[in-house]
């Protein structure tokens, strides 16, 4: 694939990533690496369009490209070190922007998600199965969210493991602020990443895309907390869409705080409660 067409199409932010992997198949198609948006119009059969759009994507045509890349660290869908599991989502980035320690993507990776109020019983459950996945050689994935990600993030920092954040917005752009000093700990010690280049900023759509990047990027998916609608679940939903491992973590009947797990036990992932039960499931690396 041309290096030049993936960084357009991943920096014209005017444009859905199916659009975008429908513009690149046709490229390809046509053996072309310059598309003009009266290409993009017929394409997509666009009788009115954004201004925005028309705008965003002729900026980025010749020098205004690299202009708009600067020194951002990426890997596109064809580098070598762009993670494989990754590449088998049905619409998988097309680069990733990076901060960090770009190697932790080959290493087998356990993604930790749940509640941003996360209680006590949350964060207790996080301190006790994380040390244990990161002495078996695992590096701990999440989303640098309040509550169970952070949690996850912090816990297998201070026990010398490895772990790495997925963003919902550019690299460049601490989110929440409160997590300024984990989110500069994971930019120089270990490994952010984010399909968003530098100076986007979060939206309320960014983060189901974000989370699809969490799912399709690990071995499994371990739900710790979760109330009946979480964004948990959507996460848990795209990691069984993509063949990975689900698990769930049981807890209060009473208090509607795992409401959203015990829906997921009964739809098929499986109830952890100790280590053993991750390990007993995830596939060999």
């Amino acid at each position: 694939m041309e290096q030049a067409l993936l960084m357009r199409l991943t920096l014209c932010q005017e444009l859905g990533i199916q659009k975008k992997w429908q513009l690149l198949h046709y490229a390809k198609k046509c053996g072309k690496e310059n598309l003009t948006f009266h290409e993009l119009q017929r394409l997509f059969g666009y009788q009115r369009f954004s201004p925005n759009l028309e705008s965003s994507w002729q900026s980025l045509a010749g020098d205004g490209l690299a202009k708009r890349l600067g020194n951002q660290d990426y890997l596109t869908i064809d580098s070598p070190l762009y993670p494989e599991q990754l590449r088998h989502l049905a619409y998988p980035p097309l680069a990733l922007f990076y901060a960090g320690r770009k190697e932790l993507l080959q290493k087998r990776l356990l993604a930790f998600v749940g509640a941003r109020d996360a209680s006590s019983y949350g964060r207790k459950v996080v301190a006790k199965f994380v040390p244990e996945m990161v002495a078996a050689n695992y590096v701990i994935v999440s989303g640098v969210a309040k509550g169970i990600d952070s949690c996850a993030h912090e816990v297998a920092i201070s026990n010398q493991g490895f772990t790495i954040g997925v963003l919902g917005n550019g690299i460049d752009v601490c989110y929440p602020a409160e997590n300024r000093r984990l989110y500069e700990i994971l930019a120089s010690e270990q490994l952010l990443i984010s399909e968003y280049p530098a100076g986007v900023g979060p939206r309320k759509y960014h983060f189901p895309q974000r989370n699809r990047i969490i799912a399709g990027l690990c071995q499994g998916l371990c739900v710790v907390e979760a109330k009946a609608r979480s964004g948990s679940l959507i996460t848990a939903q795209q990691a069984l869409d993509a063949g990975r491992e689900v698990f769930a973590v049981p807890g209060d009947v009473l208090s509607g705080r795992q409401d959203g797990c015990h829906s997921l036990i009964q739809d098929g992932a499986k109830c952890v409660f100790r280590v053993q039960d991750l390990l007993e499931e995830l596939p060999e690396f």
